[in-house]
């Protein structure tokens, strides 16, 4: 898992609510894609009209938000079915951080264990970072620091956010559940010789 430390890049503002993983990646896309190819096919309802053209009205087709690394979203974002593919599809095209009010619960935890950060932020905090971003784009940027647990926008404000230490611990060293896991290998191994000394017949 490629690691995550400070993020300094463009943000685009979607505020669109309950956005479902099927919109981020269609169903069919999750059984005929390669892993590393989604990214070509997030959000394509949206993306893509109806000939294969860009659709010019959605934000991430648009000047300076096309290639944007972060996402600021409306609330629920990531609702719907439990499918990971859905963040691959997000990471495929270059979403590292995605800031939303609220966020659906399988979603959120995929995002941790495929290196996406998702923030969740009170919904005025949302807002007006939106709102600065549509405002200014020739600034449309901002900074997410994961180590200081910040984000700060163009104008030099910094917005603090929560994470699980552990979660924090694995996207910024880059390690995903098995990595994290072995992290304590030692420890694994004293117990397990301790519990071969008390239970030898286990390891017959």
């Amino acid at each position: 898992m490629e690691k995550f430390s400070l993020l300094e890049a463009v943000a685009a503002y979607w505020p669109a609510p309950n956005v479902d993983t099927d919109m981020i990646i269609r169903v069919e896309r999750c059984t005929r894609v390669a892993k590393q190819d989604l990214g070509r096919w997030a959000f394509e309802m949206l993306r893509y009209l109806p000939d294969g053209s860009e659709n010019p009205e959605f934000v991430l087709n648009r000047e300076p938000w096309r290639g944007a690394k972060i996402l600021v979203c409306g609330e629920n974002f990531g609702c719907g079915s439990s499918r990971e593919m859905a963040v691959w599809a997000l990471a495929g095209m270059g979403i590292r951080c995605v800031i939303a009010p609220s966020f659906g619960e399988i979603f959120f935890g995929n995002c941790l264990q495929n290196g996406v950060l998702p923030v969740r932020l009170p919904r005025a905090t949302v807002e007006r970072l939106g709102a600065a971003l549509l405002a200014r784009p020739e600034r449309a940027s901002l900074s997410v620091d994961l180590a200081r647990q910040t984000i700060t926008d163009a104008a030099g404000a910094a917005i603090a956010f929560e994470v699980d230490a552990l979660k924090k611990k694995a996207l910024l060293e880059g390690l995903d559940a098995i990595s994290l896991t072995l992290t304590r290998e030692a420890e694994i191994a004293h117990w397990q010789a301790r519990d071969r000394r008390r239970r030898p017949w286990i390891y017959a």
